[in-house]
Formats: C-alpha cells, structure tokens, sequence
C-alpha cells in the first residue's frame, strides 16, 4: 500500500510504502534510525538488523543525507514520537544517492542558508513554518469567503503609487512609465465600488535598501476594501480576521508549532476586542517609558513600536496618527483635522506592524487638494478621483503583511525564514 507519511495514522499496524528522502539518521550496533521525510511530514523508520536482509541493512547504514527512497515498513503507533507513529522497516528501494549535502546537522549561519534556501526549505524548521504559511492563506481565503468578499486581483504593473513615494521598481510599459506594485489598494477601492466588499492578496514590491529584519524587498499582502465601512467598522473586521488566522494555526498547527518551539499561550488570548490607543496617547506613554527622542509629529521606530506593544497581552491598535504622517488617501477626523482615521496594528513580542489601514477619503474636492498638497499628477489619479464622482460612499480598507504576521505567530527571529524563495536583493540587506 502506498501512502504519504501524513497518512500513516490510517494503516497502524499495515505494511506500507512511502517515497520519502533520509532527512537524517543515526545507527547503533544492530540498529539504524532513519529519519524520513516526503514533504507531508516526518517520521522515524526503524530497522532492525534481525528483522531485514543483509542488504537491507548495509543499504539503511550506508545510504545519505537527502538521497531519495521507496521505504517499506510495518506503520507502529510511538507516544515518544512528537508525531505519534514510527515505521518498523522491511525493505529499502534507493532511488537517488545524493552525494556531499551541503546542509549538515550542525549551526549553519543565516546568509549560507539564505545562499542555500533552494534546498534549506527541506529543513524540519522550514517545513513548519511554510505548513503554517499555508494554514494562514487556507484561513484568509475560508475567513473572506464566510464574510461575502470576493477575491479581485488588482496588476502587479502600475502607472502611479498608491503610498505617493518615491521607493519604487521602474520599468518601461512600452513607451510609458510603469513600477511594480507597491499596493492594490487604490484598484481595490474601484472594485469594492462595484462589488461591495472585495479583497485581492498577491506580492507588492518595495525599493528601500532595509537593513532590518522586519522588512522585505518582496512581500505578500492581503488587502481588503469595504464600501459603506467607516473607521469602527474597519477595526472590528480586522480583528476578527487577525484572531481567525490565529486561532486557525493553534487548532490545525500544533505540531508545527511544537517544532519551532512556539511558546502558544502568547497566541492563545488573540481574540477580540484588541486594546486601542491613540497616536497621542501612544507618545505619552513612549515619554513615561524613558522615551525622550520621540516628540509629537514624528513617525514611531521598531524600539518605539516595541515598548507600546510590551504594555499589551495582545495586538494593540494605534489610532488617529498626524495627517503628515500618512498617505494622501486617509480621511481627516472630522473634528479634528490634523489627524487621520487609521490605524496601525502592532503585534506583541516586537514584531511591530502587521497592518495599516484607514477610512478612505471620498469626498471629490478634498481628495484633490490632497493630491495637489503631494504633488502628485491629477492626470495620473484621474480615474481614482472619478470613484468620487460617481456615487461616493463611505469607505475602508488595510492592507496586513503576510510574511511578518507569520514571523510573529511562529515566533522566528527572521522574516526571511517565512517567504519560500526570496529575491537575491532581499538577501543582500539581511
């Protein structure tokens, strides 16, 4: 009978094979432990020299790391194993003997596994946290889906930037100008004017030499637009969306999480309502923690970001930031012009911010003075001031980074152990 390893629980006591590539291995006398993988999981296969012919045991003290194999076993339940089963061998077929692995069972440094990520993604470590990047996109799609939204995919080549910046990928659409996608947001916002509420989730691109280990050149995001959805509204979805991933990955990722060592009880009290404070109230409380280089107007750093979050259990909402702060689409608070309707969601353990979001301007004549305030080209935005024109409504959106959200609910120190196959500029500025 020939399975996978992640359905092994179905034949205890059956003889099964499964294809499977020698993770690791270890032998003892009479004994050899191989540690086996097929891409659906790990488990321990077992032979015993007494069980197996000779050739059959030569093979399993002789075969080596990442050589491919057609295992054949007796499938045993194991409570010492952290996955419950082990196989008791009784024959091995070698397809592939791989030869000089360059990824030992030792300390490797993050830039030789970074050079190596093509084959560190076989890793134990990696395979739970792509496991766990899938269970949030499975999650993300069931949530959107249970909620009315519907999937729109905005272009990955644009004719402007929605954040109004200038740290974008140029490139030539034919005779014209066109950068990679920093955002689908302002597509997005044309959608939900056409189907209420929509999301899209693909890769946006920044052209910023980051030297930290919160950001990518390359990244994933998910962003949703919600016409007739003010700025309470829009705190509400993306709490109840922030815990549904979570509690998502702690129902169908324990033993993943057990392999990355995730201390769960932090993820556990992820649900809503999150604690919210204003931009305000974020610096007094910067100023009361020993913080005296942030003042009133100035955008917070990964330490300032950090220590507000240290004050929480759970995400924390900092609201209504400086109209200077942000980018030229967010409302003003109607009473109280010099700040915005949004929010940054920062994530404890100081992992800072996994979303941005805003209500959206939709009033005509002052989203144009917004953009002649940025200098940005009223020809370009043309088509996103008629949004305005032709029956405005009220409403929002945020954009939540994938990849960092994952760091965070894995608990990995680096970001770039979460995007499967990352850019060569990614891994330049580690």
């Amino acid at each position: 009978m020939k399975t996978t390893i992640a359905e092994v629980h179905k034949y205890v006591g059956q003889e099964v094979t499964i294809g499977a590539w020698l993770a690791n291995k270890r032998s003892s006398g009479k004994i050899a432990f191989l540690q086996l993988r097929d891409g659906t999981g790990f488990i321990q296969g077992v032979v015993e020299k007494a069980q197996v012919s000779e050739d059959v045991f030569q093979s399993a003290k002789s075969i080596t790391q990442e050589s491919s194999l057609y295992v054949t076993g007796v499938v045993r339940e194991d409570n010492r194993s952290p996955f419950g089963y082990e196989l008791s061998v009784t024959n091995i077929e070698l397809i592939h003997m791989a030869v000089d692995y360059p990824i030992t069972p030792k300390e490797h440094g993050i830039e030789f596994l970074m050079d190596h990520r093509h084959l560190w993604l076989r890793s134990k470590r990696q395979h739970a946290i792509m496991k766990i990047r899938n269970e949030v996109i499975r999650a993300t799609y069931e949530f959107f889906n249970e909620n009315g939204f519907v999937k729109v995919d905005p272009p990955i080549l644009t004719g402007s930037a929605p954040e109004g910046t200038t740290e974008l990928f140029h490139t030539k659409y034919f005779d014209e100008d066109a950068y990679l996608s920093q955002s689908g947001q302002l597509y997005m916002e044309a959608a939900a004017m056409a189907l209420g509420k929509v999301f899209s989730f693909g890769p946006t691109f920044r052209a910023e030499k980051s030297k930290t280990r919160r950001h990518l050149i390359e990244f994933w995001m998910i962003e949703p637009e919600m016409a007739f959805y003010q700025f309470e509204d829009n705190l509400q979805v993306q709490e109840q969306y922030v815990s549904h991933i979570v509690q998502s990955v702690l129902k169908n990722c324990q033993l993943e999480l057990k392999t990355l060592g995730r201390d769960t009880s932090k993820l556990e009290n992820v649900k809503p309502p999150f604690a919210r404070i204003t931009y305000d109230e974020a610096i007094q409380l910067l100023h009361e923690k020993g913080f005296n280089d942030i003042q009133w107007g100035d955008d917070f750093g990964a330490p300032h970001e950090t220590a507000i979050a240290e004050s929480f259990d759970k995400p924390v909402f900092i609201t209504h930031y400086p109209t200077t702060l942000k980018p030229f689409y967010m409302q003003p608070d109607p009473n109280r012009p010099e700040v915005v309707l949004c929010a940054d969601l920062i994530a404890p353990e100081g992992y800072g911010e996994i979303i941005g979001g805003s209500e959206r301007i939709h009033d005509y004549d002052l989203l144009k003075q917004r953009l002649e305030e940025h200098q940005l080209s009223l020809d370009a935005y043309k088509w996103y001031l008629e949004l305005r024109q032709y029956g405005s409504v009220p409403h929002s959106g945020f954009g939540l980074g994938l990849e960092r959200t994952i760091a965070w609910i894995c608990g990995v120190e680096h970001v770039r152990e979460t995007i499967p196959f990352p850019r060569l500029l990614n891994r330049l500025y580690p």
